[in-house]
């Protein structure tokens, strides 16, 4: 009786190739990833200047979540990221969302009014000294934002030209944590409630 070592070896070799095929398409699942990880979900900077003390100290190492706004908008109080559109600055700004699209904003007498109504803030802040632009009614276009630093007498925002309204399209993401000492950036400085 003969015997075909070639015919035998056939779906070894089968096997051996559909196995490194599979490991091939998993390494480059992994890959892509980390990528979608690293250079599209999520980014670190650092905080830079006082304008957001005491939630984010000079200095802080914070990680931006680049998706969360891929679906919705930010909501108000969100700690956002952004560039200045036509500014030479290499670094983000960071501040929190005040007013929102199509919203009304004044501040008078240190109290901030959105569509006439005086708003109670989630964070502990100092009332705002100088109203800048907002000290008389700002009405926000459909994709605007007014934006506030936490350190209220000590921040360049939207009450000022150099920095103004945030349009939508200049928003990089949500500041969500961070490093040192780790924690969620929405859990930082809050109000006390009462509760």
């Amino acid at each position: 009786m003969e015997f075909d070592f070639e015919r035998e070896h056939k779906p070894l070799r089968k096997q051996i190739w559909f196995r490194i095929f599979l490991w091939l398409l998993q390494l480059g699942a992994a890959v892509g990833l980390a990528w979608v990880l690293t250079d599209v979900s999520v980014e670190r900077t650092v905080m830079t200047g006082p304008s957001m003390e005491p939630t984010l100290p000079d200095g802080t190492s914070i990680v931006i979540n680049k998706a969360a706004y891929w679906i919705g908008d930010p909501d108000r109080y969100d700690v956002i990221v952004f560039r200045q559109t036509g500014s030479e600055h290499v670094y983000y700004n960071i501040k929190r969302v005040i007013g929102l699209p199509g919203e009304t904003v004044r501040i008078e007498d240190g109290v901030i009014y959105i569509n006439g109504e005086a708003l109670s803030e989630p964070v502990n802040v100092e009332a705002v000294r100088i109203a800048g632009l907002a000290e008389e009614d700002l009405v926000l276009d459909e994709n605007e934002y007014f934006v506030l630093g936490d350190n209220r007498n000590n921040s360049e925002d939207s009450r000022f030209a150099n920095i103004g309204c945030i349009v939508r399209d200049d928003i990089v993401g949500k500041a969500w944590l961070t490093l040192s000492p780790f924690n969620f950036v929405d859990k930082l400085n809050a109000a006390d409630t009462g509760e």
